[in-house]
């Protein structure tokens, strides 16, 4: 039992075989070992005491990383289950969960790390030594009757070092070297919640009395009806039990610091860690470690963070679990939302899913009660009412007029009560196009199936799906016209607009432009509830999440485009949207309106959110989705393929699709076709799209198929995945 079998990150479905080299490995451990010239880091997987590769063959391994816990059989579990369905290689999937500090070799070590302890002499002063001025001390003080890691510290509280070294210089407290970040089992603080109302009184009760073991329950509640509240209620009982951690899955990095805050202000004992892509190495690693080593009772993080090994899970939250940012859309494509319900299924721990406009999957799961429904139907605002919700008739307003008269005496109504107006456009830059009046000339990207957006202020045009930028034309390349204009509306050209109508009012541009810097989306929502702002303007990035009280008017420009999509998913994707948009309106004790500019005011989907009906609508939706045979009522996936010439994808899939001959199955392979965008960032592109009544029949025909595709002499000429469960087409 001297070889090793170890999982790399090569995109080969299989394993490699090395000798132990006399080290002692467990399984899950990272090792280092030789890949041709280089040395690469990997995971055992299992002990073996044959291979097909000759001993002679066979080569040692560097290294073993035995100052670190491994992976969690659970989590090896968890990535096999998700490599095999996802049609992924194993090790690929398990590498790409590390944090980039533990994958490359020259960064694999482990950070030595610090505990800190009270001494004797500092439990006997006591707290009262401690001048009440100085907040940070007394906070540690409080933490530190069992050892702490920095990481822990760093999780506690900001800026503890000056204070740790006062104590330390005070003999108040003593340092430790450790091997691994100890256990902190603290209780949570006296509890300071709000009192709950009827609603979620029952959802609550509902979710504790079903005890400590798998089940998934849909939490479906109106916006402002206090869903966290019931998240946290929920963590606050469970953390009771010693060790115990949570997992609180968000779906972007805009709303973790407004959620951070209020767990931490709930839990202010609690090690608390974010994992999100805004974090640099050091702080994912640290924080990793701590949710591996069992000290981070709470993780709250993005998709990835599905993954975070955490040896005493009790309770797993999916907060939005509707939106499309859960589904990864490279690499192993997985669905964060999907991964945690077999991730609590593996653990043995309860399942919360919450939303105001469950994904029409989900919604069907409850209908069918495969999975528990919680229904809060009023706001957690007392006296709080759902804002009333009107369509303006757009049809005879001039298209370079993008803000009705109706929208702007509303707003200036709400400037005469000093209260807040937010205008919604999913559309960043100054425009979508830049177009010649007198041949229709408009500027396209050169490397996507796509037309450059206008950004005046940088005098720049640029691609938003490739990156691709140049400076605008002097003059139209196909008939010499001078007279070249932005055409349409973007954040920046609406919050131009905004600031001649409206010249003394506060105006903030929100979108991923403007909130590039780290914190600015935290400084943005300061401003909001401090007032400092009279007028938003911007993107999906205020669509959800966030709690604004003094914000009362919503306006919704140009979403006509989504009613008439392709895709057979874009009438959900847009109610949710909208209604997530203006969920933000009225939250408080005042009065809310929603102004939506349409040139359709009378289609279904509008008169569905003006009654906030989404139950009728999410019906009427699956009864049209069964009537067309589209999931949820089957099961699908997509291979996609790519090139710098279309003929080598063309090639590719045909053989592909010869291969689906020497396949028994009983599903439909379509024909190849283009994907929407038939060329993205200078790739030709074409995809073929599988369908099937049963998701083992799909899964057996996807593994043989796959086998297939990976033997072809066209797939080593093409970029190509494979997609299950789709979003996208």
């Amino acid at each position: 039992m001297n070889i090793l079998r170890v999982a790399l990150d090569v995109p080969l479905d299989k394993h490699f075989d090395y000798l132990d080299g006399g080290h002692t490995a467990k399984v899950g451990q990272r090792v280092l070992v030789p890949f041709g010239k280089r040395q690469v880091i990997g995971i055992v997987m299992e002990r073996v005491s044959l291979s097909d590769v000759p001993d002679t063959r066979l080569k040692d391994i560097y290294k073993v990383f035995v100052d670190e816990a491994p992976i969690l059989p659970v989590t090896l579990k968890l990535l096999k289950f998700c490599a095999d369905y996802y049609q992924y290689p194993l090790g690929q999937a398990l590498l790409a969960i590390l944090p980039a500090k533990l994958r490359a070799p020259e960064l694999a070590y482990l950070p030595k790390l610090t505990a800190y302890v009270l001494t004797a002499q500092g439990r006997e002063v006591g707290l009262e030594a401690i001048p009440k001025r100085a907040l940070v001390q007394r906070k540690l003080y409080a933490a530190l009757n069992q050892p702490l890691s920095t990481v822990s510290l760093n999780a506690l509280t900001k800026g503890w070092q000056p204070a740790i070294k006062a104590m330390l210089q005070a003999g108040w407290v003593a340092s430790q070297e450790i091997a691994k970040t100890p256990v902190v089992a603290e209780a949570p603080a006296p509890s300071t919640a709000p009192e709950l109302n009827t609603d979620q009184q029952m959802a609550l009760q509902a979710l504790l009395a079903d005890g400590q073991q798998f089940k998934v329950w849909l939490l479906h509640g109106i916006t402002g009806s206090g869903k966290t509240e019931v998240y946290m209620q929920l963590l606050q009982t469970v953390l009771e039990t010693p060790q115990a951690q949570a997992l609180v899955l968000v779906p972007e990095i805009n709303l973790t610091p407004q959620l951070e805050a209020r767990f931490r202000a709930r839990f202010p004992v609690l090690p608390m860690v974010m994992l999100h892509s805004q974090m640099n190495d050091s702080e994912r690693l640290h924080g990793w470690m701590m949710a591996q080593n069992g000290d981070a009772r709470i993780v709250i993080g993005t998709r990835l963070s599905v993954f975070t090994p955490m040896p005493n899970l009790a309770v797993i939250v999916v907060d939005e679990e509707h939106d499309a940012s859960y589904k990864q859309q490279d690499g192993m494509r997985y669905s964060a939302r999907d991964v945690a319900v077999m991730r609590g299924k593996m653990a043995n721990v309860p399942v919360l899913l919450g939303s105001a406009t469950p994904a029409l999957e989900t919604w069907h799961n409850a209908q069918i009660k495969r999975y528990g429904l919680l229904e809060i139907k009023q706001r957690a605002v007392f006296g709080a009412l759902m804002p009333d919700i009107r369509c303006v008739d757009v049809r005879q307003l001039p298209p370079e007029q993008a803000l009705s008269p109706t929208l702007l005496t509303a707003m200036q109504q709400r400037l005469d009560r000093e209260e807040q107006s937010l205008i919604f456009i999913n559309r960043r830059g100054y425009s979508p196009v830049l177009l010649c009046h007198a041949c229709a000339w408009v500027a396209p990207c050169k490397r996507c199936s796509s037309r450059l957006v206008v950004h005046l202020r940088d005098k720049r045009l640029r691609c938003h799906h490739c990156g691709h930028e140049q400076r605008p034309p002097q003059q139209c390349p196909l008939c010499g016209n001078a007279d070249l204009r932005p055409a349409g509306h973007g954040t920046q050209r609406l919050e131009e607009n905004l600031a001649k109508h409206f010249p003394h009012a506060r105006i903030l541009r929100v979108d991923r432009d403007s909130m590039r810097k780290k914190g600015a989306v935290a400084e943005m929502s300061r401003q909001v509830q401090a007032q400092e702002v009279d007028i938003l303007v911007g993107t999906q990035i205020l669509a959800k999440g966030h709690d604004f009280p003094h914000l009362t008017l919503v306006g919704v420009v140009d979403t006509d485009s989504a009613l008439f999509s392709p895709d057979f998913r874009a009438a959900e994707k847009l109610f949710a949207q909208l209604m997530q948009v203006a969920g933000r309106a009225g939250r408080a004790d005042k009065a809310g309106e929603v102004l939506i500019q349409t040139a359709f005011p009378d289609h279904a989907l509008f008169q569905a959110l003006q009654t906030h009906d989404y139950s009728t609508f999410a019906d009427n939706l699956l009864q049209e989705r069964q009537m067309a045979g589209f999931p949820p009522y089957c099961f699908e996936a997509l291979l996609r393929a790519e090139a710098q010439q279309y003929d080598l994808v063309a090639k590719f899939l045909a053989k592909a699709i010869n291969a689906v001959n020497d396949i028994p199955h009983q599903l439909t392979v379509y024909d190849p076709v283009r994907a929407r965008m038939e060329r993205l960032k200078s790739m030709e592109r074409a995809q073929v799209l599988v369908q099937s009544s049963s998701r083992q029949k799909l899964q057996v025909f996807l593994q043989a198929w796959v086998t297939l595709l990976r033997a072809l002499p066209e797939a080593n000429k093409v970029r190509w995945s494979v997609d299950v469960d789709p979003q996208e087409f």
